[in-house]
């Protein structure tokens, strides 16, 4: 009897410290929720990585361990602890296809203005994704930027982002100008169509940079996966991804390292619409193939590097008068085909 005592008072022990340390691990999951909270995180190290945008778990999660060192001077096996940390802190793992479903028919949509350009977009651009938009001159791509900058203002029940009610948190547009096209006055008279906006209030919530090469291009693009964790981001527009690097980098020989820097420019702009929820316009120049004898001669900069990367690519092409055609050239989902819009005083509207 002394002895089933003995061995009851042990089994309880030994539930006891399981459930206690069940506690603890639960409690030291619950306490890693900020990037000093990961190990090997000092004060200077959360400082340089928040620097260059590394502020959040999932930014350290989607992270690879080059970019840390390089960042942090961190040794390999601590950035990989850091990563490893920082997924097991968001509980990332595979969702089935049901679910993954599910998240899509919930993804936001950026109306363009047009019906028919919004039904060629199966309901209009989508956020946490990259957007395409190439061509030739006077095709349309900057007027489409212009007017995004406008509608993603809009409240979500008119084809924008903003939250329903006066109250809510304006949305914010992000313009990375790289040719010096950017026209505050384009946007008054696209916003004036809308009776829900403000002029003046949407201006107010356009942040434009002006870059002058590749460099200044990409360290803007960092700082937008920075202030995205602290503010609400919704679209980020690039006009246009590949001219500074097609004027810097001339000739077959910096071909390999024009394209290297390219990809890292294009991983940024992807991981920051993956984490901040938000949608990633970039415009794109064409050169003409000489050697085409059929076809259209023209293909867009950046090769396979842009190619790969952007989710949907679309074709503007003119044709009479203010008309312009886009086409899907590229999509997992949408199928190839096109529709006519036309530009206006007001924007962008359906072809009349």
């Amino acid at each position: 009897m002394i002895e089933k005592l003995e061995l009851d008072e042990l089994e309880f022990e030994e539930e006891e410290d399981l459930e206690l340390e069940t506690k603890s691990s639960k409690k030291k999951e619950k306490t890693l929720e900020n990037v000093s909270d990961l190990p090997g995180v000092g004060p200077s190290t959360a400082k340089k990585l928040s620097e260059n945008g590394f502020d959040s778990l999932m930014s350290i999660a989607a992270a690879s361990i080059a970019e840390l060192t390089a960042i942090a001077s961190l040794g390999g096996k601590t950035a990989q602890k850091m990563i490893e940390s920082a997924r097991g802190a968001l509980n990332l793992s595979f969702v089935t296809a049901v679910e993954n479903l599910e998240y899509r028919r919930n993804m936001s949509r950026i109306t363009t203005g047009s019906q028919a350009l919004d039904e060629l977009f199966a309901g209009g651009i989508e956020t946490s994704s990259m957007t395409e938009l190439y061509g030739e001159f006077r095709t349309g791509k900057t007027q489409i930027a212009h007017q995004l900058c406008v509608t993603v203002q809009l409240p979500k029940s008119e084809g924008g982002l903003r939250e329903e009610g006066k109250d809510s948190e304006p949305v914010i547009a992000i313009y990375i100008d790289t040719e010096g096209t950017f026209r505050p006055e384009r946007i008054v008279s696209m916003a004036q169509r809308f009776p829900t906006l403000d002029s003046q209030e949407v201006l107010k919530n356009i942040l434009v940079g002006r870059c002058y090469n590749t460099d200044h291009q990409m360290a803007l693009a960092d700082k937008v996966s920075k202030d995205a964790q602290t503010q609400n981001i919704k679209l980020l527009v690039v006009d246009s991804l590949t001219s500074h690097f097609r004027a810097e980098y001339i000739g077959r020989g910096t071909l390999a390292t024009r394209q290297q820097k390219l990809n890292q420019h294009i991983h940024t702009l992807l991981r920051v619409a993956e984490i901040a929820k938000l949608s990633v316009i970039v415009t794109n120049q064409v050169s003409a193939r000489p050697d085409t004898f059929f076809g259209d001669p023209n293909v867009p900069i950046g090769g396979h590097v842009v190619a790969h990367a952007s989710q949907t690519r679309v074709m503007l092409r003119k044709s009479k008068g203010n008309r312009r055609i886009a086409r899907i050239a590229d999509s997992p989902l949408l199928p190839e085909s096109e529709c006519v819009f036309q530009i206006s005083p007001e924007g962008i509207l359906d072809a009349t």
